[in-house]
C-alpha cells in the first residue's frame, strides 16, 4: 500500500496539469516498472556469441559460440556471470521463490595429466571474487571464508579431485553446497541407461557434453540435482534431493554464474556450452542440436623413434608373442590367487580393501585397539598404513549365524548412502572366510555410554542432545523418503548412535536394514530389532516399515531426554518401562519432571518439552497414529506446533478414527496421524 502512495505522489508531481484518465495512466506504468522487480525472470543461451556475460579471470568466450573458463593453465580461476542481478524473495513473506536451472557443460583434459579440480554454478550477493582461491577453493571462496554463513552463497559443484578437508566421497562426485566447499550433499554422478536397464555412472572429465538440472521448491525448500550425458531428457526422477531453506542463504537480490579453477596440473579446460534459467517456474529448455560443439582432446604424446618403425615383421611378431606369453602367465596367476566376485560385488560394491592393509592398520586386530563388540562380531579401530587415515574395522562374528547375508546387507545398504548423519561406508574385505567392513572412525564413541555413565563429567549437555536428535531424525528422512530405494534401518538406538569429533550424531550398523522400491511394500517377515525398540505391529507381524523405524526412533528419543534405557529390571516382576512411565508424568501433568536429573534444570523447557511430546508420538503403540519423518523434522525445526498426544487408552474409549477426525478439526490435516502417508 505504501509504494502505491509513493506512485500517486510521484504521479501528481510529475503531472501537475495532466487530466485524470492520463495520471491513471502514468500512475499504471510506474507500477508496472516497480512490480516487474518481483517478476518471474527467465533466459536461455544456446552458444554465447554476442551475448552480454559478465566475465573475470582466465574466461572468454571462443568464436565457436564456447564459454571457456578456464585454459590448460595452473592455478588459474575464471567466472562468468549474468549481467544483472535477479531478484529471489517474493513478497510479503520474503521467502526465496521457486527457480530452475539447466546448463550444458564439458571437462576436457589434454594429455595424461589427472583432471584439475573442477567447477560449480552458484548464486552470490556479489560478483566481487578477487580473493577466492584456486585449486580445491574452485574460484569461490577462501580458507578465512569457507563456512561463514555471511557468505550467502549457494553453489552445485562438479568436482573431479579428492580433498579429505572437505569430506570429499570421491574424486567424481556432484555436490550441494551452502557458503562452505564442505557439501551439505554429494553424490556420484549417475543416470539410468534404459538399453542396459541400470545406473550408470559418468566421469565428469569424459571430454564429452554433459546436462545438469538443479531446481529449488520455493514452497517445499527442496533441492534436486538431476545428470544425464547431453542425448538423454531429463530424468523423471532426480538422482539426489535434499530439503534446506535457502530464505535466510540468499539475499532478496543475488548473481548467477560458474566458476571453474585448476591446480597444480596443466591440461584441464571447463566449458559451457548453453545456460538457461528461470524463477517462479521451471527454466526454458536448451535447444542441444544447436550448441557449439567441444574441442577435441589434445593429447601429448611423442612419436615413434625411427628405430622401431624400421622394425623388421619378424621381430614385430617375436614381440607380440613373448608379450602374449608373459600376460598370459600373469592372468593365469592373478586368477588362481584371486577371490570370486559374486554379482553384487560387482554391481553394488565399494572399495575393497586387502586384507594386509586392514591387518597392518590394526597391528594384527590386537585387544588394545578393540572399541566395540556386538551381535555381529567385533570393532577395531585402525590405521591404513599408506593414507594414514583413522578408520573402524569391523569383522564379522564366524559364529553369527545370519553372517554373509548381514555383510552383504550393510555393504549393498550403507555403501552408497551419503549423508552427514549417517556413517560412511569407506569399503570391505573378504578372505576365505573372513568378512571386514571399513567404515569412518567416529572418536567419541556410540551415544549410550554418555546417556548412563557414572561419571557427571561425561554426561551430555541438552543443547548437543537436541542436535543428536535434530541429526538422526534428518538421516532417517534420509533413508525413508530422499534417496533412491526406502531404507528401513531395523536397528535404531542409542548404541548405534555414533558421535564424530563435534558431537554430530551418525546412525551406524546397518546389518539388519532392508532397501524396497517407493511406491511398494516391504517385503520382510522376519523379526529383527533389539527388545525394547520394536513396535508392536513387528512383534506380532514381522513385518517391518519405515513407522516401526519411527517406533524405535520415538523410543530413542525418551531416552536421551529421560536419560534412561528403554526397559530396565527385566528379571523383576514388575520391569521399568520408560514409554509407560513417561505416559504416567504426561497423564499427571508433570511432563517435565521425566527429564533426565542430571541436567539440574539446565536445559531449554520448550525443547525438552517437544522431545518428550514427540517421543511419545513416534512410539505410539497404532502405527497409523506416529508421524512421518516429514513431519517430525517439522516439529523439531518448530515449523509446526507437537499435536497433543492422544494415549492408547483414551484412543480405544473415543474410537480412534473419532478422534483423528476431531484432533485434525482443531489443529490442521495432519496426514501422518489419520492414516494416510
Amino acid at each position: 500500500m505504501e509504494c502505491f502512495r509513493l506512485l500517486a505522489v510521484i504521479a501528481t508531481m510529475i503531472t501537475p496539469k495532466l487530466d485524470t484518465r492520463l495520471m491513471c495512466f502514468v500512475f499504471l506504468a510506474l507500477a508496472l516498472t516497480i512490480s516487474d522487480g518481483t517478476a518471474d525472470h527467465q533466459f536461455v543461451y544456446t552458444g554465447f556469441i554476442n551475448s552480454n556475460l559478465t566475465l573475470d579471470g582466465t574466461s572468454i568466450v571462443k568464436s565457436s559460440g564456447l564459454l571457456q573458463l578456464t585454459n590448460g593453465a595452473e592455478q588459474i580461476t575464471g567466472h562468468a556471470f549474468y549481467p544483472a542481478p535477479l531478484t529471489f524473495h517474493k513478497y510479503p513473506n520474503n521467502t526465496v521463490q521457486s527457480f530452475s536451472v539447466t546448463f550444458v557443460f564439458g571437462i576436457i583434459m589434454d594429455g595424461s595429466s589427472p583432471s584439475n579440480d573442477g567447477m560449480a554454478f552458484f548464486i552470490s550477493p556479489s560478483m566481487n571474487f578477487s580473493d577466492a582461491l584456486p585449486a580445491k577453493f574452485l574460484g569461490l571462496l577462501n580458507p578465512q571464508k569457507n563456512g561463514d554463513p555471511e557468505n550467502h552463497l549457494f553453489a552445485v559443484e562438479l568436482d573431479t579431485v579428492f580433498n579429505s578437508e572437505f569430506e570429499d566421497i570421491n574424486d567424481n562426485h556432484v555436490g550441494i553446497n551452502v557458503n562452505s566447499l564442505r557439501s551439505n550433499l554429494s553424490f556420484v554422478p549417475k543416470f539410468y541407461d534404459s538399453t542396459s536397464g541400470r545406473l550408470e555412472e559418468l566421469s565428469l572429465s569424459s571430454n564429452e557434453p554433459i546436462q545438469v538440472w538443479v531446481d529449488y521448491d520455493g514452497e517445499t525448500n527442496e533441492i534436486s540435482v538431476a545428470i544425464a550425458p547431453i542425448n538423454m531428457a531429463k530424468p523423471t526422477y532426480p538422482l539426489t534431493s535434499t530439503v534446506y531453506n535457502l530464505s535466510a542463504v540468499l539475499t532478496g537480490t543475488a548473481y548467477v554464474g560458474f566458476s571453474a579453477s585448476t591446480g597444480t596440473f596443466s591440461g584441464t579446460k571447463h566449458y559451457i556450452l548453453g545456460w538457461s534459467f528461470g524463477t517462479g517456474g521451471p527454466a526454458p529448455a536448451i535447444n542441444i542440436s544447436v550448441l557449439p560443439k567441444l574441442p577435441r582432446a589434445e593429447l601429448k604424446g611423442h612419436s615413434i623413434p625411427k628405430t622401431i618403425q624400421i622394425f623388421s615383421p619378424v621381430a614385430v611378431a617375436i614381440f607380440f608373442l613373448a608379450a602374449g606369453t608373459i600376460i598370459f602367465l600373469l592372468v593365469r596367476r592373478r586368477l588362481l590367487i584371486a577371490d570370486v566376485l559374486e554379482d553384487w560385488e560387482i554391481e553394488f560394491g565399494p572399495h575393497r580393501f586387502s586384507y594386509k592393509d586392514l591387518f597392518q592398520a590394526t597391528e594384527g586386530f590386537k585387544n588394545k585397539y578393540l572399541i566395540g563388540k556386538g551381535g555381529f562380531g567385533q570393532v577395531y579401530k585402525g590405521v591404513l598404513p599408506t593414507s594414514k587415515m583413522e578408520v573402524a574395522v569391523k569383522r564379522v562374528s564366524h559364529e553369527s549365524k545370519q553372517g554373509m547375508r548381514e555383510f552383504i546387507a550393510e555393504v549393498v545398504s550403507i555403501g552408497r548412502l551419503r549423508h552427514r548423519n549417517i556413517v560412511h561406508l569407506l569399503g570391505y574385505c573378504r578372505r576365505k572366510r573372513e568378512l571386514i567392513l571399513v567404515y569412518e572412525y567416529m572418536p567419541n564413541g556410540s551415544l549410550d555410554k554418555y546417556l548412563y555413565t557414572s561419571d557427571d563429567k561425561l554426561c551430555v549437555g541438552w543443547h548437543e542432545r537436541f542436535q543428536i536428535i535434530k541429526g538422526i531424525a534428518s538421516g532417517l528422512l534420509y533413508l525413508h523418503a530422499y534417496w533412491e530405494q526406502v531404507v528401513i534401518h531395523r536397528d535404531i538406538k542409542a548404541s548405534n548412535v555414533l558421535l564424530d569429533e563435534d558431537m554430530n550424531g551418525r546412525l551406524g550398523d546397518f546389518g539388519l536394514a532392508r532397501l524396497y522400491n517407493h511406491g511398494t511394500d516391504p517385503q520382510t517377515t522376519r523379526m529383527a530389532g533389539t527388545f525394547g525398540y520394536i513396535a508392536p505391529e513387528l512383534a506380532r507381524t514381522g513385518k517391518a516399515s519405515p513407522l516401526t523405524d519411527v517406533f524405535a526412533f520415538g523410543i530413542l528419543l525418551l531416552e536421551i531426554a529421560c536419560g534412561k534405557r528403554p526397559i530396565e529390571g527385566r528379571s523383576q516382576d514388575t520391569p521399568f518401562i520408560l514409554v509407560d512411565w513417561v505416559t504416567e508424568h504426561w497423564h499427571k501433568g508433570s511432563l517435565m519432571e521425566a527429564v533426565d536429573r542430571r541436567l539440574q534444570s539446565d536445559y531449554n523447557v520448550d525443547e525438552a518439552c517437544v522431545a518428550l511430546k514427540l517421543g511419545l508420538w513416534c512410539s505410539h503403540p497404532l502405527p497409523n497414529a506416529r508421524p512421518s519423518m516429514q513431519q517430525v523434522m517439522l516439529y523439531l525445526e518448530g515449523q509446526h506446533p507437537v499435536p497433543e498426544f492422544v494415549p492408547m487408552d483414551v484412543a480405544c474409549q473415543a474410537g480412534f478414527d473419532t478422534l483423528m477426525i476431531s484432533h485434525q478439526s482443531s489443529v490442521g490435516t495432519m496426514s501422518g496421524l489419520s492414516g494416510g502417508r
